[in-house]
């Protein structure tokens, strides 16, 4: 079982940055697949950064060449810096640990773009 906590949303201004952190305990995520996720009020949850074990990255055309992921294994994190940030990026930002059939979020942490 893997528990996950994401913090570092808050309000910021659109052409801002903000960094999300999500911590893992009850296991290590080394051998984890990890991704961001994010859902806006009214519309599906969509997926916005994945990291392999292998550190392989992958990004959909909305967030590519703006948001980053990175993980730390020794200390058992995930990051997601957002650089440039427009409006539309306002969401509740969750952090995802997948290997084989397993699956597990974290409750998430809200993000507001807005001047």
């Amino acid at each position: 079982q893997v528990q996950l906590v994401e913090s570092g949303g808050g309000l910021v201004q659109p052409g801002g940055s903000l960094r999300l952190s999500c911590v893992a305990s009850g296991s290590q995520l080394d051998t984890y697949n990890m991704g961001w996720y994010r859902q806006a009020p009214g519309k599906q949850r969509e997926w916005v950064a994945l990291i392999t074990s292998d550190e392989v990255t992958k990004y959909p055309d909305s967030v590519k060449g703006r948001f980053t992921i990175s993980r730390d294994n020794a200390k058992n994190m995930v990051y997601l810096q957002m650089n440039s940030l427009r409006p539309e990026d306002t969401a509740v930002y969750y952090c995802n640990a997948g290997r084989h059939i397993y699956t597990y979020w974290g409750r998430g942490t809200q993000v507001t773009v807005s001047s």
